[in-house]
């Protein structure tokens, strides 16, 4: 048994030295920060860690400059006036609400209610209160609740079902008050997957958004977690969702990424192959999405989110070149997958930057020769 525990360690030192010394062959050393061989990012003008801002994954001055106000002043009503103004079946109007509930659920979080004298989110409270009828607000308070329910409990526990069943209750509420509007049942996806809706019941579900907004790729990210492996389907599922997905996108829509967000939520805890991030499937996913990005408008709202999951798979392929065009066009903004998942995103995508640099200039690539 200890030979077993023996071989197992030298095993799994393997896989984590085997990376390590596969760049060194291919000239990328690691070395410590102020040394002379170190790559430095701020030689592409490159944001400061310090100064990435997670909020969002890419710029919408608007929406900032109104978080700002509205956090400052406690005022909700440049809130419900950029929603009323932002279109109803985009997906920029999606990205506004959950930025609005994030915000509210944080600020909630800092200062909780019975702890201190003015509560976080008391300005999506006054919202409601003094303006029941409004759509935003209520899609606002609806992906409110959702993100209360899987930032404070846990799933399968009482407390996390009697939040997401307010939330449940709130997403019906907000659907009636804007019978056209997609965002409620997008927000209600995450109360299926919470719930464990069947599958006849999240289908129907789906059906709703589809005849608002077919081609809505944040609703697409949002279901794809219903069919995957670790939730109520399957990576067989999960693939055929994305891949259906990816085929009747019309042209110019980042559908056709959605195999390699598919991917990426069935990547194995331990990679024991190490050619796995230049395998076919890897392979055929990336391609897909950067196809998707060359053909989607520069304007799309969605295309920070497919170009930080290339950042992601491009550095693992060792693709240096082009992680280095996703990152000229995505640094300053971390607030998207992968890097939100980790505790630190700041930190977890100036990594991912600093190899993407080292990896280009190990291959003769240098500011001068980046094109932007």
């Amino acid at each position: 048994m200890e030979i077993l525990w023996v071989l197992l360690a030298l095993l799994m030192l393997g896989f984590v030295v085997g990376p390590l010394a596969l760049r060194r062959r291919r000239g990328i050393e690691l070395v410590p920060p102020g040394h002379p061989d170190a790559a430095d990012p701020a030689n592409y003008g490159f944001v400061l860690q310090e100064e990435l801002d997670i909020r969002m994954p890419g710029p919408d001055k608007d929406l900032l400059d109104v978080l700002d106000l509205v956090q400052r002043t406690q005022d909700y009503r440049a809130a419900a006036q950029l929603l009323a103004g932002t279109a109803a079946e985009g997906e920029l109007r999606w990205q506004r609400v959950q930025a609005f509930a994030g915000a509210a659920s944080l600020e909630l979080q800092q200062r909780p209610s019975g702890v201190s004298d003015t509560p976080g989110g008391q300005w999506l409270r006054v919202w409601r209160a003094e303006h029941p009828k409004d759509a935003g607000g209520a899609a606002v308070h609806a992906e409110f609740l959702v993100q209360q329910a899987w930032r404070t409990a846990a799933p399968g526990t009482d407390d996390f079902r009697i939040i997401i069943e307010e939330a449940k209750t709130a997403c019906g509420e907000a659907a009636l008050l804007a019978p056209g509007d997609p965002i409620p049942y997008i927000v209600e996806l995450s109360v299926a997957r919470g719930l464990g809706y069947p599958r006849e019941e999240f289908e129907q579900l789906w059906l709703k958004i589809l005849d608002r907004a077919p081609a809505h790729m944040g609703a697409h990210l949002a279901a794809l977690h219903y069919w995957c492996e670790k939730w109520h389907g399957s990576r067989e599922l999960a693939y055929s969702f994305a891949e259906a997905a990816a085929a009747r996108a019309p042209r110019g829509s980042l559908l056709a990424a959605m195999p390699l967000f598919a991917v990426f939520e069935h990547l194995p805890e331990v990679n024991l192959v190490a050619s796995f991030y230049q395998s076919e499937v890897v392979t055929r996913a990336i391609h897909g999405a950067l196809h998707a990005e060359h053909s989607a408008r520069a304007d799309d709202p969605m295309l920070a989110h497919v170009r930080h999951l290339l950042v992601f798979f491009l550095v693992r392929s060792e693709r240096w070149a082009e992680a280095m065009g996703e990152l000229i066009h995505i640094d300053g903004h971390v607030g998207a997958l992968p890097w939100t998942l980790s505790p630190d995103p700041a930190a977890e995508f100036a990594v991912y930057r600093a190899l993407a640099v080292a990896g280009y200039e190990a291959n003769g690539g240098s500011p001068a020769t980046l094109p932007h």
